[in-house]
């Protein structure tokens, strides 16, 4: 299977921003309070591309400050070998964002059993993917089954995601880094999906309905390919959960997000958080773009919501 690693310089760089992120303790006759606060996470980046992972982290930063949500962020670059992170392995519950997985899922099983998609489940993917049909969602869900979904896990390296029990799908565990590696299968060559597989999942999220086109695509430029799966969830803690993931292709540009949010007061103010990053973050990748053929999302974004267990 192809893999996009970071060489061995960028990943000593990486180790190095790691371990100056850890928190010093305090000197002697330090208030007792500095040794019980933690330090807010800060972003870690790492690139090729002379000063760009000090700009992406400062301004990831920066998109953050001030806002009541706990973010994660996980990001690729492949042009220039860049990669961030963010809380990248907590995990959140998944929501609607879970639904790129079935169709990964669906497909991989399909490959191994040497058959193309019957005309339901090409239509229950479809409304899926592009309108975030719950239903859809669910019979694929009770299709694939346990066994096959964490076989599929298995498959695709997504070690930390936990599938959702008893049908409740959106109540999977996920974390930002797990949803990067579904992303490179998606994006990239590989021994687990095809290459028509891939070519389908990207054709799904490229046509997602314009209310819920929003999120990681806020901010990337014309021309720029966008594929997208979103989702939202309100429970008893934690507030609103909202989360985008985006691929974003053409130009031989092929560069990937992830934005896992809770903790939001309302779903919009998880979308503000999540646009504010991603705007900071397709400007630094694309520094020559003119502001006005930034894509901008609806102010009105929509997301179908999962039904989950009553609190």
């Amino acid at each position: 299977m192809t893999r996009h690693r970071i060489p061995r310089r960028s990943s000593a760089a990486l180790s190095a921003a790691l371990a100056a992120a850890v928190l010093v303790p305090p000197v002697a006759g330090a208030a007792s309070a500095s040794a019980t606060t933690p330090a807010t996470p800060q972003p870690v980046c790492a690139s090729d591309q002379a000063g760009l992972a000090a700009k992406l982290s400062k301004d990831i930063a920066a998109a953050l400050h001030g806002r009541s949500a706990t973010a994660a962020v996980s990001l690729r670059d492949d042009s220039t070998n860049t990669r961030c992170t963010l809380r990248a392995d907590q995990k959140f519950d998944s929501a609607s964002v879970v639904k790129a997985t079935v169709l990964a899922t669906l497909l991989w099983d399909a490959k191994k059993h040497h058959r193309f998609l019957t005309p339901r489940e090409n239509t229950l993917a479809t409304d899926m993917i592009t309108r975030s049909d719950n239903a859809a969602t669910s019979k694929l869900w009770k299709q694939l089954g346990p066994a096959k979904v964490q076989a599929f896990l298995k498959a695709a390296g997504m070690t930390r995601t936990v599938p959702g029990s008893d049908g409740y799908w959106g109540l999977t565990q996920i974390t930002a880094n797990d949803q990067e590696k579904l992303l490179e299968l998606i994006t990239h060559p590989n021994a687990v999906l095809s290459d028509n597989a891939r070519a389908y999942i990207l054709k799904l999220m490229g046509k997602v309905i314009p209310s819920q086109r929003w999120g990681t695509p806020a901010g990337a430029p014309s021309g720029t390919k966008i594929h997208v799966k979103n989702g939202w969830l309100s429970r008893s803690t934690h507030g609103w959960r909202v989360h985008s993931i985006g691929a974003f292709t053409g130009g031989g540009h092929t560069y990937t997000i992830t934005m896992l949010t809770q903790d939001n007061s309302t779903m919009k103010a998880g979308v503000a958080t999540i646009e504010a990053v991603a705007r900071a973050v397709h400007k630094d990748l694309n520094p020559t773009a003119h502001a006005a053929t930034l894509y901008a999302p609806t102010d009105n974004p929509q997301e179908a919501m999962p039904a989950v267990p009553k609190e």
